[in-house]
């Protein structure tokens, strides 16, 4: 539905380094650059972008929540302990929600900016 997400963060080197680490396991990069934003995403495509823009229509809001899909469940655990190595604080070990859903698999984290963020995976384990 969405074709990409931009978030306005305090430091841009702080959150590039916090988000080329955390997001790696779930094969996303940073991707492109412009003026003051930076682009994470799967190879050729920059879904989620960080940036400290200053300008009266862009200004940090508040903590908001998002999560990256994780191609299983072992990426999950690796964005967890990537995050954490990064500097992030354990919001939500790696683990079955099941009341969202019987499959729901998600880990989550605070970002250096106060962002509840997630990697989720909705796959059954596989046997």
């Amino acid at each position: 539905m969405l074709d990409h997400l931009g978030v306005i963060v305090r430091s841009s080197d702080e959150s590039k380094r916090f988000y080329t680490a955390a997001l790696a396991p779930l094969g996303y990069a940073l991707i492109e650059e412009h003026t003051g934003w930076a682009g994470f995403g799967p190879p050729g495509k920059p879904l989620f972008w960080i940036g400290t823009s200053k300008s009266d229509d862009c200004s940090l809001s508040g903590p908001v929540h998002f999560a990256f899909i994780a191609k299983d469940r072992s990426a999950v655990a690796a964005f967890h302990a990537a995050a954490i190595e990064a500097g992030a604080l354990d919001n939500g070990p790696p683990g079955l929600r099941p009341e969202y859903h019987a499959n729901y698999f998600g880990a989550f984290v605070i970002d250096p900016d106060g962002n509840n963020i997630e990697a989720v995976c909705h796959d059954p384990a596989l046997p």
